[in-house]
């Protein structure tokens, strides 16, 4: 990845709004307690991850309006990636126009050709939350959030079929990573409950980024 002035201003915003996101998320939406978090571990994950998929952004997409469209969308991400972190919620006042967002982008045929093409953003959109819900329904209520199937139809309907389909692998894989380690090292049990939005949206980064998929 070269590194021009704008990938370096691209990743300071990034890092600046991650810091924003995680004060943001401390106090809103309202927490049942009143009381704002501390600066913690989640301060500098938010904080890093909103620094390394901003930074990354100038290397894939040379178009200022292509480039503009993912900083608003990469900048959504990383409030959301801040609320679930910090209240595993993923609020309907981010989720829903975000969808309406990406729905709009895609019909006005604003996102490259490597992005694939209207009818198969809206088959995984569609498809892959679909999926999901019916796959974990076994494992009763709470097994996937209702927020996280929502942040699916905006992932799916930007990303298209096999980015879509490579972010939510991806997400999955880390996810199992990181529950692992936790396990080894004693830090979770296997009932605790650990959020899939955070890994999910770190997929969704990926599956712009990734320039492999055409």
């Amino acid at each position: 990845m070269a590194i021009t002035p704008l990938t370096i201003v691209l990743g300071l915003a990034g890092l600046v709004f991650g810091l924003v996101a995680d004060r943001i998320a401390a106090r809103w939406p309202a927490h049942e307690e009143d009381v704002v978090r501390p600066v913690d571990w989640r301060t500098p994950v938010v904080a890093g991850l909103g620094a390394i998929a901003m930074g990354a952004l100038p290397s894939r997409f040379s178009d200022p309006a292509t480039l503009s469209i993912f900083v608003a969308y990469f900048l959504v991400l990383i409030l959301l990636l801040a609320t679930d972190l910090d209240q595993r919620l993923l609020p309907d006042v981010i989720t829903l126009p975000l969808i309406v967002a990406a729905g709009a982008v895609r019909l006005l045929g604003l996102l490259p050709p490597e992005f694939g093409p209207l009818w198969s953003a809206v088959l995984v959109a569609i498809a892959l939350p679909a999926g999901l819900y019916l796959l974990s329904i076994p494992f009763g209520a709470g097994a996937i959030g209702i927020g996280d199937l929502k942040l699916l139809v905006s992932v799916g309907l930007i990303s298209g079929l096999m980015r879509s389909i490579i972010g939510i692998v991806s997400g999955a894989l880390l996810a199992g990573a990181v529950v692992l380690v936790l396990l080894v090292t004693r830090r979770v049990t296997l009932r605790t409950y650990i959020p899939f939005g955070p890994f999910l949206i770190i997929g969704a980064f990926w599956a712009v980024l990734n320039g492999g998929v055409g």
